[in-house]
């Protein structure tokens, strides 16, 4: 049994959005997941964390829901910006029952725990998303209630923190997550979102109590991330 983690998976087996056209960091992109992941074992954990797949309902992601549910390992879905069919974990719940996926569930307003870790997370939040300044003060202030949720859920375990958008890079910085995150002495954060030439901008490393890692699917080759077994 081991922990992995890994975001931006970005599947579309429908045919609506092929990533093959991002260039050859994408080719071939979801034959690269399947034999990835079908290394794991079936009592691994794996956080998916989000944009796992560019469906924009339920049933328009069931494709992909049926790809990850064959492969081995419970998977830990985290929302991300292009998760469209997302909706509220009751109703995701009830959609995975009825078509008896049963290696699902969601990181949203809780925690989970491995061993002496509590898994935690959420979306986060990007400034750059709201230009316009409308939404930035009430979503970052939602988010940052969904990880605070999530962190005091944890009950005094060692705590892994998940992310979407990065709380930190080079030039950008969300300071209502990182106090969060300095508060509870998360041990280690992941994040993804970034792609491409941002890969450069990725903090990785040390800051306060915390260990920095990009997880991006395409910056890992689309091979999981182990944390630990």
């Amino acid at each position: 049994m081991a922990l992995y983690v890994i975001g931006d998976l970005h599947l579309s087996l429908s045919g609506e959005k092929p990533m093959d056209v991002f260039g050859e960091r994408w080719a071939n992109h979801v034959a690269r997941t399947r034999d990835a992941f079908s290394a794991l074992r079936s009592d691994d954990v794996i956080v998916l964390a989000g944009d796992t797949s560019w469906g924009m309902s339920l049933e328009g992601a069931l494709p992909d829901f049926a790809f990850l549910n064959a492969l081995p390992g419970k998977k830990l879905l985290l929302k991300g910006n292009h998760d469209y069919w997302w909706g509220t974990a009751s109703k995701m719940k009830a959609f995975f029952a009825a078509h008896d996926f049963t290696t699902f569930d969601v990181l949203h307003n809780n925690c989970f725990f491995y061993g002496d870790y509590a898994l935690c997370g959420t979306r986060g939040w990007f400034y750059e998303e709201d230009a316009a300044g409308t939404h930035t003060g009430k979503m970052l202030a939602r988010e940052a209630l969904r990880l605070e949720t999530s962190f005091k859920a944890a009950e005094g375990r060692r705590i892994l923190c998940f992310l979407h958008y990065p709380p930190i890079y080079h030039g950008y910085q969300c300071p209502e997550l990182l106090e969060l995150i300095d508060r509870y002495h998360a041990e280690r954060c992941y994040y993804g979102h970034l792609h491409g030439v941002t890969h450069k901008r990725a903090f990785e490393g040390k800051r306060s109590f915390t260990e920095y890692a990009l997880i991006s699917a395409d910056y890992l080759g689309f091979i999981p991330k182990k944390i630990c077994d």
